[in-house]
Order: structure tokens, then sequence, then C-alpha cells
């Protein structure tokens, strides 16, 4: 009889729409997580192994289990932040929220990875680089970082601000919303705004070392 309510619950669980799942959630009901890792468990690992094969052999499938478990912590950390953080009125669905979440904790863990000595083949896994460049090309990529930052002097401190936050913090689009006090979808626009006048601005300098 118990079996019988138990999934008599959890049939009903599958028809929760996303505001009820992350409600559920936050009232830290059991039935509401499983549904929430029925729903996007799958999800969560595509976007984990999307990330991590771009290192193929320095990766192993235990560092895509501590991932995901700080994908986890990241969702229950400082009372469930990031719950709570999400709108549903904001145009964003939860699976793609999820999504950049996961490949945020992703990149986060290859960043610290890449900061312990005993993982130099990673050390380039911070700015998205290639594994084992040779010197021409990390003289090269040194001195476009260079002229990119020297670039970005020319933005507004807000612009900077933007760059940080998103770019070299990693935070997902909700979160830099909330801390620089705009919505989300000024974050989208804000990005591609910054993103074309950096490669206008750019684009003489990679022709020229093209």
């Amino acid at each position: 009889m118990t079996t019988n309510r138990f999934e008599t619950a959890a049939k009903q669980a599958e028809t929760w729409i996303d505001d009820t799942l992350l409600a559920r959630m936050l009232l830290k009901e059991s039935l509401a997580w499983r549904e929430f890792h029925r729903r996007f468990d799958r999800l969560v690992y595509r976007c984990i192994h999307k990330v991590t094969s771009r290192f193929p052999g320095s990766l192993s499938s235990e560092d895509v289990r501590e991932i995901y478990a700080q994908f986890l912590l990241g969702l229950t950390r400082r009372d469930m932040h990031k719950l709570r953080t999400f709108d549903a009125e904001r145009g964003n669905k939860l699976s793609s929220w999820v999504g950049m979440l996961a490949t945020n904790a992703a990149w986060d863990y290859l960043r610290t990875v890449a900061r312990q000595p005993q993982c130099t083949e990673l050390s380039d896994a911070e700015n998205v680089g290639e594994i084992e460049a040779d010197p021409y090309t990390q003289l090269l990529d040194k001195e476009r970082w260079g002229r990119i930052d020297a670039t970005l002097q020319t933005f507004s401190a807000k612009d900077r601000t933007f760059v940080r936050l998103y770019y070299m913090d990693g935070l997902t689009p909700e979160e830099v919303a909330e801390e620089m006090h705009i919505s989300v979808k000024t974050v989208y626009s804000k990005k591609h705004k910054i993103r074309c006048r950096l490669q206008r601005m750019l684009q003489p300098i990679v022709d020229h070392a093209a």
C-alpha cells in the first residue's frame, strides 16, 4: 500500500510545472528533489561531459562525479540561494538555467584543478586555451590577452564589472543580474554588445597576427 502511494505521488510530481517543482524543493520536500533528479540529471551530466571532453585523458569519471556533487552543493548553499534567484517570468526555461549552472560548475572545477601544480596538463583550462601549446603560441596568447586587457580599459567601469563577473568569475546570468541590479534580459543584451565591440576592436589585431 505504501509503495502504491509513493508511485502515485511520483506520477503526480511528473506533472508539476517548474514553479511548483522549485517551490516544493525550497520546502525541502524529498519528493520534489527526486523529481528534480529525474528531470535533469541526464542534462546535468551531458553539460559536464561537454566541458570535460575538451581535456581527454586529464579527467576521470571520478572528476565528473565530483563536479556533479559540487553542482548539487551549489544549489543548496546559502539557503538555496541559486534556486531562489530563478524566475520563470523573465523568459528563462528551467532546463536552460540548470544547464548553465552545471556548465559553470564544470569550469569552476577545472579552474581549481588548473591551479594545482600536479595538474599542469590543465594549466590552460582557466583561459580555455590549448593544452601543451608551443612557446610561440603561448607568447602570442600572452600578447593577445594583454591587448584585450588594454582594450577593456577603454570600456566604462560598469562594462568592465560585467566582463569580470560574467567571463572571469563565471557567474550565471541570474547572478550577474542580481549583482548589478539589472534584468536577465539586459545581461544577455549587454553580453552580445560587449562581445561584438571586442570583436570589432580586436579584429585588426587578429588579422595582423594571422
